[in-house]
């Protein structure tokens, strides 16, 4: 009997993980596969250019929900995705990480009693501040199914009492592995960039840093100094962060560039010399490039790769981002445990999702 899989996505980073999870599923038999792209990535940069270079099914559903606030967005997706469900009725639906799509595609579908898998289930980043901390969190108590990435997140959730609820908590692997060592030949350098043969990447997206403008202005601060006195800076500006900066009256001297496809960052990544980030997704992919990283949160989901020392958490301040990048320069890193899973993460996932069933 064929099963029919409804996959929720809407962000660049879930575009990642479900082109390797759907690569799994064309070669399985007994499994289909029907996506819904909530459009909650709507640029053409961060959205369409993904779908073409990483060969994802143009999706099934399209919806148009971007902008607004996150409970009316979630709002606005809850309601759509639910109206898809009816019609195409899955056995199972999939979603990814932590974004807003996430959360309604979990809930629309927890709703009309059809099981959810999560993938990547289990990260916490303790911090209730962040949405992505509850979505990640409300998504898990709707799932069945909760695909974990490290042995950290079934912890994480045999600590909040998942091991006693009748769910199935597994430890797959990353799928952003898998990812990165599928799509590492394909890299390509920036189209326009002239950029310095040895360099520091550096990202800056997430709200807690953009919306804060002290936290943003010591950011901006420490990544002048280390673009003055390390190595120069290359940093894939997202228009919503070069409009908070200039809105703030911050001079960013850096080798600014527009926002990069994956192949893109990963080219970038593969030659930076170290990786300044406040993004989730790129800590691991720093990691699975053998670059140290310097994390500008407070908190972070991955903190295996704080304990191995890979990584290393210094918040906004500016002094303590400097002194790390200084301290972590060109420093290589060892992936001696196979911490996430070494490749293999879509494939047990979608071997789990067809010997289960519905």
């Amino acid at each position: 009997m064929q099963q029919r899989i409804l996959t929720v996505i809407g962000a660049r980073p879930q575009f990642i993980k479900a082109s390797v999870v759907s690569r799994a599923i064309q070669k399985t038999e007994g499994i289909e596969e029907i996506m819904l792209h909530t459009g909650q990535h709507f640029d053409a940069n961060m959205s369409d250019i993904f779908f073409n270079q990483l060969g994802i099914p143009k999706p099934d559903v399209q919806l148009d929900i971007n902008g607004g606030s996150h409970g009316e967005m979630t709002g606005r997706m809850l309601a759509e995705i639910e109206q898809a469900l009816l019609e195409h009725k899955p056995d199972r639906v999939l979603v990814y990480g932590d974004t807003n799509s996430t959360l309604a595609g979990a809930l629309a579908a927890a709703k009309l009693h059809i099981p959810v898998a999560h993938v990547e289930a289990g990260l916490r980043s303790f911090n209730m501040q962040m949405p992505e901390e509850i979505n990640r969190i409300l998504t898990d108590q709707v799932s069945d199914m909760l695909f974990c990435p490290t042995a950290t997140a079934v912890d994480n959730l045999h600590k909040e009492g998942f091991k006693a609820k009748p769910v199935q908590v597994l430890q797959v692997g990353d799928v952003m592995q898998d990812a990165a060592l599928l799509f590492a030949e394909r890299a390509a350098a920036p189209v326009g960039a002239e950029l310095p043969e040895q360099f520091i990447l550096a990202t800056l997206h997430r709200a807690e840093n953009t919306d804060d403008p002290k936290r943003l202005s010591s950011i901006v601060t420490a990544l002048n100094h280390i673009h003055k006195t390390l190595a120069p800076v290359v940093l894939p500006l997202h228009p919503r962060t070069r409009k908070l900066i200039a809105q703030h009256g911050l001079d960013l001297n850096v080798n600014l560039i527009d926002p990069v496809g994956y192949f893109e960052m990963v080219w970038l990544l593969d030659r930076a010399q170290l990786v300044l980030t406040d993004s989730g997704g790129v800590q691991k992919e720093a990691f699975f490039f053998r670059k140290a990283c310097v994390i500008m949160r407070d908190q972070t989901e991955w903190r295996e790769l704080i304990d191995i020392g890979a990584n290393e958490l210094v918040g906004a301040d500016k002094t303590r981002i400097v002194e790390a990048a200084a301290r972590h320069f060109g420093r290589k890193v060892v992936d001696s445990e196979q911490l996430y899973g070494g490749g293999q993460a879509s494939q047990r996932i979608v071997s789990k999702l067809v010997s289960t069933g519905a």
